[in-house]
């Protein structure tokens, strides 16, 4: 019976380290969203290339961040950023919308050209994978408070910086985080 217990425990033991190795490898570029269109938005087709992740939400007193954002995507879209919105309905239930009412929302009001998913959880019971690998990354800095908390990855798929709510898209702050972060050609 020990030596059950014993084997048991070594399996379990096992499990865990093969678990926490796979997490301890995965890059930002393993997660792949619901796109806005319903089809699959996988960060693997930006590999190479920064990724500046925003949880986003259209009747929040932030949602004019949409304007900053799609002023990063331009300035840097062809050094190498990626800009993706990720909607989310977990603080104040301030996205009503899915799917293509966000991005007509985003498009009509603040011109929004940047990839957008459909409306995903970022915090608790039903949170998306990849703010899970965030958080172990990078810790409570990694962790929405708000909506428009956002996160940069480098083309290495490694976690690059993280910006609370009030640090504004276009940002001196941002803008230099994500000129350290774009590819190196």
């Amino acid at each position: 019976m020990n030596r059950r217990l014993f084997l048991a425990a070594c399996a379990t033991l096992l499990l865990f380290t093969s678990t926490l190795t796979k997490a301890g490898t995965m890059s930002g570029f393993d997660f792949t969203f619901n796109g806005f269109d319903g089809k699959p938005l996988p960060f693997e087709q930006y590999r190479g290339k920064a990724l500046l992740v925003v949880n986003t939400a259209s009747e929040c007193g932030y949602t004019g961040q949409y304007a900053g954002l799609e002023e990063i995507w331009q300035d840097y879209k062809d050094k190498g950023l990626i800009v993706i919105g990720v909607p989310s309905n977990n603080f104040g239930a301030q996205e009503p919308l899915k799917g293509k009412q966000i991005q007509n929302f985003c498009k009509l009001n603040y011109g929004v050209t940047f990839p957008l998913a459909d409306r995903t959880d970022v915090k608790g019971r039903d949170e998306h994978p990849f703010y899970k690998w965030a958080e172990q990354q990078a810790g409570e800095a990694a962790v929405p408070k708000w909506n428009f908390h956002k996160i940069l990855v480098g083309p290495d798929g490694k976690m690059a910086a993280t910006f609370a709510t009030v640090v504004e898209p276009a940002s001196d702050q941002v803008r230099k985080a994500v000129d350290a972060a774009l590819p190196k050609n």
